[in-house]
């Protein structure tokens, strides 16, 4: 039975910026899995949690479409912190940041990973990049046999059938290849602009876009 990491939601306190939990996320794989959705001014403008958001695909169909925030840092929220409350023991710290992956179910847990270990109950694999809820990997990373690269992040964004490829349309999210560096290994301030840059627009000019990498 796999154990999937959710925490208690009176401990962290993330915000719930959206309770319509119902997303068709059923999917596993898709055209825009494993590549980075970016959005652009135009949905910046508005009262949104996805001002400047680079969002991970795990999945897209007919379904609908999950992702996940990967340059939102949770403020003073660490990895350990996230042990603690799952009941995870361990005798090193784990002092990186947890993200806010999204406003749906926000006290669930998900860990973006480098395929260098693989648990069961994975939700996306693409290009060397895993995604998955299974505190068997948590635990990996508390016993110093973890992936190379790790981002765990609380809570989803989702999409119902129809609605990304709407949202897309009116120039609210572009499509970006997704890269292990921007990933893993790029400030999370620097995320967005570098995500637009690779595209070739100059972030200083940049304004509504739709397109794909």
């Amino acid at each position: 039975m796999i154990k999937n990491i959710t925490i208690p939601k009176q401990k962290i306190c993330v915000p719930d910026l959206n309770s319509d939990a119902n997303y068709g996320v059923g999917c596993r794989t898709g055209s825009l899995a494993g590549k980075f959705l970016v959005a652009t001014p135009s949905l910046s403008m508005q009262e949104s949690c996805f001002t400047r958001a680079v969002v991970y695909m795990c999945a897209h169909n007919e379904s609908g479409a999950m992702g996940i925030i990967i340059n939102y840092p949770v403020e003073n929220v660490k990895v350990d912190d996230v042990m603690e409350q799952v009941n995870i023991k361990t005798n090193a710290r784990h002092d990186f940041p947890v993200y806010f992956g999204g406003p749906v179910e926000s006290n669930r847990g998900f860990i973006i990973h480098s395929d260098d270990v693989v648990a069961n109950g994975i939700i996306s694999r693409q290009d060397g990049v895993v995604v998955t809820s299974n505190a068997d990997i948590l635990q990996s990373i508390a016993d110093g046999r973890g992936p190379k690269q790790t981002l765990l992040a609380l809570g989803y964004a989702g999409w119902t059938a129809g609605q990304l490829e709407s949202e897309m349309e009116s120039g609210s999210w572009i499509i970006v290849s997704a890269t292990k560096q921007l990933l893993f290994e790029t400030d999370n301030e620097m995320k967005w602009g570098l995500a637009i840059a690779s595209l070739g627009f100059d972030v200083g000019h940049f304004s509504n876009a739709v397109g794909h990498a």
